[in-house]
């Protein structure tokens, strides 16, 4: 491939022109992947993702965790029950099938989920660049209108080697960006602050390291948080464990059958033709069924923990793992020996207070940011039709007509949730119909 000099650096040149590059290669694109091949489709694609190797939630990947939607919901069936990247057919290839069914159960295991999309994304290995980073897109032939092709940057995230490629067609899903609390976000890296996405591949390490007892807290009141506190007193001994939560209590997810028909692939189709003011309304109701909720199973295993140790000892405060709820944290003194206390606000009378234990790990898990798609686009903003990142409903971005040229353009996926609803961010439920 040619080299070029931009900016002091040299660039790899990917003489070609795609037909489709896709940014990241997790679920989205893995389904994108599958439904080219199950039709046969010839085409120039090409994938490009960040890490090394293809891992779905490796942070998240706990033990004994299980989905929270259905196997039918995979790759492939909803499109074609026929196709080999059905989970069935992969639980067969792998000689499981029949023990599967004797689990009589539809929420596989995760750490056999991400196994499942790890087989699927082996059929495809000669098409990705695992290891790529793309920085940014920018029209092909800058000068020239209509744009006929766009120019992908990426590095290498090991050698920080720069190369570019060329398509005609992108779809940019590359999942969300760790969201860090403002109060959080400046702290030194004594005691360490983690976001949950980190949380399987780093605490398990610093830990073997530690030992003697240690204190970690988490902020978050959501399933991820739930599920790691119950993986720190389930599996380190030594360790205590406090969770702050802004709101009067854990709340529980609801999927019953009734609300789960919002994942319904023709309710994107309902929530897209509703108003502005109904689609706010909307996603404020449906906001149980994803956000800031745990799974009843996982609270009542929870609710029992706290019981056992109300057993033992009533006075809540020597409690060695604690819940506590209308309590924000909302900073943090200076770090003193490698921990800090934290600095918690009371969320019905606004008091301030400092936390009685100085804590050795602070774990964040207050979701993602989905917005990245905005700074990779930067050099094209002046070509958006309402001067936003709208799109339509097959996802497109809306530039100007006279600016973009027919048979090109760039897909969003996982993070169109305000024009198309919630369905689209729990991705598995409509993922193989995208």
């Amino acid at each position: 491939m040619p080299t070029a000099i931009t900016n002091g650096r040299s660039v790899i040149e990917d003489a070609h022109i795609y037909d489709l590059v896709c940014v990241g290669f997790g679920p989205a694109s893995l389904a994108i992947a599958v439904a080219i091949h199950d039709q046969a489709i010839s085409a120039r694609v090409l994938y490009l993702e960040r890490q090394r190797e293809f891992r779905w939630h490796g942070g998240m990947l706990l033990p004994d965790t299980k989905m929270q939607i259905s196997f039918l919901k995979d790759l492939a069936t909803l499109r074609n029950p026929r196709s080999h990247f059905t989970f069935l057919n992969y639980l067969h290839s792998k000689d499981r099938l029949v023990a599967f069914t004797n689990l009589s159960t539809f929420l596989p295991l995760r750490e056999e989920y991400n196994d499942y999309l790890t087989w699927c994304a082996s059929h495809f290995e000669d098409d990705v660049r695992y290891g790529q980073e793309t920085l940014e897109i920018t029209p092909g032939h800058a000068t020239s209108r209509p744009v006929q092709s766009w120019e992908i940057l990426s590095r290498d995230v090991v050698t920080d080697q720069r190369s570019t490629v060329q398509a005609r067609n992108i779809v940019i899903a590359v999942g969300g960006k760790p969201r860090m609390p403002a109060t959080l976000s400046e702290a030194s890296l004594h005691p360490p602050i983690i976001h949950s996405s980190a949380y399987s591949t780093t605490i398990p390490k610093m830990l073997a390291q530690k030992r003697s007892a240690c204190h970690a807290a988490i902020v978050g009141g959501g399933q991820s948080a739930a599920e790691i506190f119950n993986d720190l007193q389930s599996r380190f001994e030594k360790v205590s464990v406090t969770l702050y939560t802004g709101d009067s209590a854990l709340r529980p997810s609801d999927d019953s059958p009734f609300v789960n028909e919002i994942f319904d692939p023709h309710r994107v189709d309902e929530f897209y033709d509703l108003p502005e003011h109904a689609q706010k309304d909307t996603l404020h109701r449906n906001r149980a069924t994803n956000y800031g909720v745990v799974r009843p199973e996982l609270l009542d295993r929870l609710y029992e923990l706290m019981y056992h140790q109300r057993l033992h000892e009533p006075d809540e405060s020597k409690w060695q793992h604690k819940i506590m709820p209308r309590t924000a944290v909302v900073g943090f003194d200076q770090p003193a020996e490698g921990r800090a206390r934290l600095k918690l606000k009371n969320t019905l009378n606004g008091s301030i207070s400092l936390s009685d234990t100085a804590f050795d790990w602070i774990i964040v898990a207050t979701g993602y940011v989905r917005d990245a798609h905005v700074t990779m686009l930067e050099a094209s903003k002046d070509l958006l039709e309402t001067g936003k990142y709208d799109v339509g409903r097959d996802y497109k971005v809306r530039y100007r007509k006279d600016a973009v040229a027919d048979g090109c353009g760039i897909w969003l996926q996982g993070c169109c949730q305000d024009s198309h609803g919630v369905g689209v961010i729990k991705h598995p439920s409509i993922l193989s119909l995208h």
